[in-house]
């Protein structure tokens, strides 16, 4: 029997009984859902999903007609055993999400693990992915990456955190909601200088996809003049192998000494200048360390 004979045998005889299918779903575009995805939607015995209403449309257009459970961070702990008890029962079970692959930045991974754990098998039927989508379509370097999802929204772990993305050396993907992009841009924009390059990508594979940038600054400029709408994928490129001054040292230090004796903090002295110039604060305040503090007083 050939590869292909093969493919189709095994198409047939999905979804198989106790088996869970990560499935993806279009991040925009319908037309991007596979037909091996819309078979096996329309065939398995129930589908666990985000949110239902949402969910419940797309598979409507399709034809699909499974029970559908919702499954998202403030039900996790109680679908999880019903969830369970269905693959237990011999039945087949599809975990989507609002849009794209599960598991990433959801509790799909949560599932996942569980059913692993109860010794039943998953099966993932791959699609797009907003994270993968916005990357090779950025322009910035794909070979090596992070993907960071969501991050904190507040606090010192959200600090600590962008201190350490904006010394990546590696292209990062991270995930933002729109009501909070502009306040990630402005920490961006401090920590890594105007000049890093990104792209934040939105609607993507829909009729008004956009990629703003070319630049960390561009980027800060365009959304504080328009709101930003829909879910944002923000494609940031890496830290430079060694710290780029572009003005000397001698000016550099000048400045932050003027400012110092202004009545500005070293902290404030390498952010207010890093503003300026489009040079990364952490850099500004390493160069205004490197020297006696005592000097400028």
């Amino acid at each position: 029997m050939g590869f292909i004979e093969k493919d189709i045998l095994r198409q047939r005889q999905e979804p198989a009984p106790g088996v869970l299918y990560v499935v993806g779903t279009p991040i925009g575009n319908l037309g991007d859902l596979s037909p091996r995805a819309k078979s096996l939607l329309k065939k398995v015995s129930a589908i666990a999903c985000e949110d239902t209403r949402h969910s419940g449309q797309m598979l409507k257009q399709i034809g699909a007609q499974a029970t559908l459970f919702s499954f998202h961070e403030h039900n996790t702990a109680s679908r999880l055993p019903q969830l369970l008890e269905i693959l237990k029962a011999g039945q087949s079970l599809a975990l989507i999400s609002d849009a794209g692959l599960p598991g990433i930045s959801d509790p799909g991974e949560k599932l996942v693990s569980a059913v692993r754990d109860n010794g039943h098998d998953v099966i993932c039927i791959p699609g797009p992915c907003a994270a993968t989508t916005a990357l090779v379509s950025s322009g910035l370097p794909c070979d090596r990456f992070c993907f960071e999802g969501f991050l904190p929204s507040k606090g010192k772990t959200r600090k600590k955190l962008l201190e350490i993305i904006a010394n990546e050396p590696r292209t990062t993907v991270i995930y933002e909601a729109p009501h909070r992009l502009l306040k990630l841009l402005q920490e961006l924009n401090e920590l890594c200088g105007k000049n890093r390059p990104l792209k934040v990508a939105r609607e993507l594979t829909k009729i008004h996809e956009q990629q703003i940038g070319p630049t960390v600054g561009e980027a800060l400029k365009y959304f504080s003049e328009k709101k930003p709408i829909g879910e944002c994928t923000i494609v940031l490129g890496g830290a430079p192998a060694e710290l780029n001054i572009q003005l000397s040292s001698s000016k550099l230090l000048a400045e932050m000494k003027e400012l110092i004796k202004a009545g500005a903090s070293a902290n404030e002295a390498a952010r207010t200048l890093a503003r300026k110039t489009g040079e990364r604060k952490r850099a500004l305040y390493a160069l205004l360390h490197a020297i006696d503090l005592k000097d400028v007083n």
